[in-house]
């Protein structure tokens, strides 16, 4: 028993982890771990799903804390020493996600149209365009940014494969959101948290229904906002040849560790397809 928690909290600390890295989404991590129906249920039906998966919950959001907050630490100074590496980095992360993501959404409706996702990128890339000539920062941090912020990273929570910290990274909120986590500034962790609650207690069920109906047509959209976003954050230039050359690798070091990571999402649900059908027989 006491092992099996311990297992639960270190999975719980790389889900944490995984939240605070753009491209990396917390629900797949928990589909990879085999605990994303106990994580939903909670979100769904928080005292009785509590009461049911305690054993698992209890060291899991122990574990998810202390790394959701300890590793935000260095992210912050990741992004304060080496900004254009640390960009390359996530952006490799993300792109790595965008594979699997159209495979997905490929084999779930091969004979729908992409109109929602040229639609989607098209007019997500103009939103942020408009938005990044308003000024340097499109978003000033404040209270009512720290609930935006956490009603966009509440859906990563909710959508497996959904990372929202492209967005958040363009808008100029990643890093102050990090920062003030890092330091237990709950001037940004209150609002944070009411964002992700309100996104919870509002979206939990409607979004699991609407993948269940119209998977396609939603995963296109969530995928055209994601390319937008990264394409925005694309770094325009580097501090010298070196600079690019390190940020390259680290580009395609986060785009192989985002493959791995669908890699093991898939062997994870190929395993359980082989025992819903040994069972069934």
């Amino acid at each position: 028993m006491i092992l099996k928690s311990i297992l639960y909290m270190i999975q719980g600390a790389i889900v944490g982890i995984g939240a605070i890295l753009p491209g990396v989404s917390g629900g797949v991590l928990c589909v990879a771990f085999g605990i994303y129906e106990p994580i939903m249920a909670l979100l769904t039906h928080p005292i009785k799903s509590f009461k049911k998966y305690y054993l698992i919950l209890l060291p899991f959001l122990i574990g998810w804390v202390l790394g959701f907050v300890y590793f935000a630490k260095g992210v912050e100074l990741f992004l304060e020493l080496a900004p254009e590496i640390a960009l390359m980095l996530f952006l490799g992360l993300i792109c790595g996600t965008i594979p699997e993501l159209l495979h997905t959404s490929e084999v779930s409706g091969s004979n729908k149209s992409w109109t929602p996702f040229v639609l989607a990128l098209a007019l997500a890339y103009l939103l942020f365009h408009i938005l990044e000539q308003e000024g340097t920062a499109i978003l000033a941090p404040s209270f009512l940014t720290y609930v935006l912020s956490g009603l966009l990273w509440g859906l990563s929570l909710i959508i497996p494969g959904l990372s929202s910290s492209s967005i958040l990274i363009f808008l100029d909120l990643y890093e102050p959101l990090t920062a003030g986590i890092g330091m237990l500034n709950f001037y940004v962790i209150v609002p944070f948290l009411i964002g992700i609650t309100f996104t919870v207690m509002l979206f939990a069920r409607l979004v699991t229904m609407l993948f269940e109906k119209y998977y396609t047509f939603i995963s296109r959209i969530i995928l055209g906002i994601m390319i937008a976003s990264a394409l925005k954050i694309l770094p325009q230039s580097f501090a010298s040849p070196m600079i690019f050359f390190i940020s390259l690798i680290c580009f395609m070091g986060g785009f192989f560790a985002a493959q791995m990571m669908d890699y093991a999402k898939r062997d994870h649900q190929m395993q359980q397809n082989t025992k819903f059908e040994n069972n069934d027989n």
